[in-house]
C-alpha cells in the first residue's frame, strides 16, 4: 500500500471515529447507525466485522458521554436499572443472532432498522 493510500485510510478511520463520537455525545446514540455503514462502504468492511467493530468503537464512546451526562445530572437511576436489565439480555440475544444471521440478510435488517427510525424520529 502506498504511503498516499495509508494516509487516506487512516483520515478514513478517524473521519469515523469523529462522526460516530459526535453522534453518541451528542444524541446519547447513533454512533453505530453511522459506523457500520461507514465501514461497509468507506473502508469495505465485511458486515459481519463492521457490526461487531461498531460496538467495540461505542464502548469508550458511551463511557466518555456517560461520564458528562452524569456530571450533569442528566440520568435517572430508577429507569437506568430497568433498561439496562433489558439491554444486557438484547445485547446476548443480539450478538448471538449476528453470528447466524448471513452478511446480506443483515444488511437488510439494519438498513430497514435504519429507515424506520428516520421515519419515525422525522415524524
Amino acid at each position: 500500500m502506498a504511503k498516499s493510500e495509508k494516509t487516506v485510510k487512516i483520515l478514513k478511520y478517524i473521519g469515523i471515529g469523529l462522526a460516530a463520537g459526535a453522534a453518541n455525545g451528542l444524541f446519547g446514540s447513533g454512533g453505530g447507525t453511522i459506523a457500520v455503514p461507514a465501514m461497509v462502504f468507506l473502508l469495505e468492511e465485511e458486515e459481519h466485522r463492521a457490526h461487531a467493530t461498531a460496538l467495540l468503537i461505542i464502548l469508550p464512546l458511551t463511557l466518555v458521554s456517560s461520564c458528562f451526562y452524569l456530571a450533569n445530572h442528566f440520568v435517572d437511576w430508577n429507569l437506568t436499572w430497568k433498561a439496562m436489565a433489558g439491554g444486557v439480555a438484547g445485547g446476548i440475544i443480539g450478538a448471538f443472532l449476528l453470528n447466524k444471521c448471513p452478511s446480506d440478510l443483515l444488511r437488510k435488517v439494519f438498513g430497514i432498522f435504519m429507515i424506520i427510525a428516520a421515519f419515525r424520529m422525522i415524524f
